[in-house]
């Protein structure tokens, strides 16, 4: 019988907050890091209705966006892409003061991140 290696991981919810001077907003993404399994990931989910409900004027295309950056990132993509993947979850989790802003990071155990990613996508943001 073989053990099951459950390692420590680090994440983020991403939050939507179309007015930030109003501090409202939604659960739209979730980054995820394991520095043992040699993982960082992302997942989004946007919906569109509860943000307009926040902000009727929102610019859904551009929230879109910046979470879909926040998944290239993720995977490799651009000048952050090429940084060690510790280094991204700290740049993709800081503190801002924009449209898409990262909560508080907590952590977790387990033997399949990518599998954590998706469930705390539908428990937390879905």
């Amino acid at each position: 019988m073989t053990a099951v290696v459950r390692a420590v991981f680090e994440y983020a919810l991403l939050r939507a907050v179309p007015r930030v001077q109003r501090g409202e907003s939604i659960n739209v993404g979730v980054v995820l890091y394991s520095h043992d399994l040699d993982y960082l990931g992302a997942a989004t989910y946007l919906d569109a209705e509860r943000l307009r409900a926040l902000d009727p004027e929102v610019d859904l295309a551009a929230v879109q966006e910046l979470l879909d950056a926040v998944c290239r990132t993720c995977e490799g993509a651009g000048p952050a892409g090429a940084t060690p993947l510790r280094q991204r979850f700290g740049w993709l989790t800081a503190p801002r003061s924009t449209v898409v802003q990262a909560g508080p990071i907590h952590l977790g155990l387990s033997d399949s991140p990518a599998a954590e990613l998706a469930r705390l996508l539908d428990e937390l943001v879905r």
